[in-house]
C-alpha cells in the first residue's frame, strides 16, 4: 500500500477546523487508519492514536490495504511466532500514520503532529516491560508518542520512560486521582533529566481521561447496585472529572496536557472547546460533529451543573473515587471498575488481533 502526502487543502468552515483554529483546543484522529487520518488532517487534526481495539478495527475494515504488508512480514521472518508478526504489523500501521503527521510535527517543533502507539495491554503489571517497549516505540519515528496504562506499574513507567526521553500518553485513565498521579510521575521524570542537564524541550506528554468510559461505568455500577439516578446525569460524569482535573493541572502548572477520549456524545467535544487540551475523536464522531449545528464556542470554563455533580457524588461511591483528588491511592487503580473493564477489552482485542495474524500464518484448510 502506498500513501500520498496529505493535501494541504483544509475544510476551513468545518466545526472541528474552527475548534482548532479559533481556540487553544487541538484534536486528533482516534485511529491509525490512513483513510480516516487524511479526513481528520483536512479538518484540522494534529495527531492520531492507536490501541488494540483501534488496530483490530482498522484491519477488519481495511484488510485489503494491509494484506500485502502482513504477508510480507510473515514471509520475511520465517521463524517468528504470531505475536512478533502482530507487533511488527502494529508498528507498520503506526509508522505510516506518523509519516502523514510529520509535516505538522516539523511545523509545530514537536509539540503537535504525533502518532500515539500503545504498549502491550498484557504488560499492565510489568513496569520494566512497559518501559522497554516505550523506548523501542520511541525509536521508530521522531514523532511517536507512547501510550502506557495508568495502573500501579504504569505510574512508575511514566517516570522512567519520561526520564529516558520518551513523550508519553497515559491511557486506561478515567479519574482525577489517576490524572494527578500521571502528571506527578512525569514531573519527576522531567526533573531527573533537568538535574542531569538533559533536554526536555522536545518532550510533550499527555494524560488521557477516557470520559465516555467513566460514563459507561457509572451506568453499569448504578444498574448493578440498584442506584436510581436522574436520567442523563451519568452522561456528565466524565465531563465533570475532566474539568476538575483540568483546573488542578492549570493551578499546579503541570507540563502534561490533558486529553479527552472515548466519545459517547457531543458533550465530549463541545464541553471542552476552549481548553488547552487534546480531543482524540473517532472518525464517525468527527463526521457527526462536522455535520452538526452545535455552536463552536468556548465552554471549558463553564462548570457542570452543581445539581448533577452533587447527585452523582451523594449516590455513587465510585464517582466520589473518580472525582476527589484523593479518591484512590495508586495501589487502587488496577481494581477500579472502569480500569478493569477497559483492560479486559484491550486484552481481548489484542488476542483477537493475534487470531487474525494466526489465520494468515496458518490458513484454514477447510476453507477455499
Amino acid at each position: 500500500m502506498t500513501t500520498s502526502t496529505p493535501t494541504q487543502e483544509y475544510d476551513t468552515g468545518s466545526p472541528l477546523y474552527r475548534t482548532t483554529h479559533t481556540t487553544p483546543t487541538d484534536y486528533w484522529n482516534d485511529s491509525c487508519s490512513t483513510r480516516e487520518l487524511a479526513y481528520a488532517i483536512r479538518n484540522g487534526a494534529v495527531g492520531a492514536t492507536t490501541n488494540p481495539s483501534i488496530v483490530l478495527n482498522v484491519l477488519k475494515k481495511e484488510f485489503s490495504d494491509w494484506k500485502d504488508t502482513l504477508f510480507g512480514i510473515i514471509s520475511g521472518n520465517s521463524t517468528w511466532p504470531e505475536d512478533k508478526v502482530a507487533w511488527r504489523l502494529i508498528e507498520e500501521l503506526g509508522v505510516r500514520g506518523a509519516q502523514m503527521l510529520l509535516p505538522v510535527f516539523e511545523r509545530e517543533n514537536g509539540r503537535k503532529g504525533r502518532l500515539s502507539m500503545q504498549t502491550n495491554p498484557t504488560y499492565f503489571r510489568d513496569t520494566a516491560a512497559l518501559v522497554e517497549q516505550a523506548v523501542h516505540f520511541d525509536s521508530l519515528a521522531p514523532n511517536i508518542q507512547v501510550k502506557i496504562p495508568v495502573t500501579e506499574a504504569g505510574i512508575a513507567a511514566f517516570e522512567e520512560a519520561t526520564y529516558r526521553g520518551v513523550t508519553i500518553n497515559a491511557t486506561v485513565s478515567f479519574t482525577v486521582p489517576q490524572a494527578i498521579a500521571v502528571a506527578e510521575a512525569v514531573e519527576r521524570g522531567l526533573k531527573r533529566r533537568e538535574k542531569e542537564g538533559k533536554p526536555v524541550d522536545r518532550i510533550f506528554p499527555a494524560c488521557t481521561i477516557m470520559v465516555g468510559r467513566l460514563d459507561d461505568w457509572m451506568k453499569v455500577v448504578t444498574a448493578r447496585d440498584g442506584i436510581l439516578l436522574t436520567p442523563g446525569y451519568a452522561d456528565w460524569a466524565g465531563v465533570a472529572a475532566f474539568k476538575k482535573a483540568y483546573a488542578i493541572y492549570r493551578q499546579r502548572g503541570y507540563r502534561t496536557r490533558l486529553l479527552s477520549a472515548a466519545y459517547r456524545s457531543h458533550l465530549h467535544w463541545s464541553q471542552f472547546i476552549g481548553g488547552d487540551v487534546i480531543l482524540t475523536i473517532p472518525y464517525d464522531w468527527q463526521v457527526l460533529f462536522n455535520q452538526s449545528k452545535v455552536e463552536v464556542k468556548e465552554r471549558m470554563q463553564d462548570p457542570v451543573d452543581p445539581k448533577i455533580v452533587d447527585e452523582l457524588y451523594a449516590m455513587v461511591p465510585d464517582f466520589r473515587r473518580a472525582y476527589d483528588e484523593d479518591g484512590m491511592s495508586i495501589k487502587e487503580f488496577n481494581g477500579f471498575g472502569a480500569t478493569a473493564r477497559t483492560l479486559r477489552v484491550f486484552c481481548e482485542h489484542y488476542h483477537e488481533l493475534l487470531g487474525i495474524v494466526r489465520d494468515a500464518m496458518i490458513p484454514n484448510p477447510d476453507k477455499k
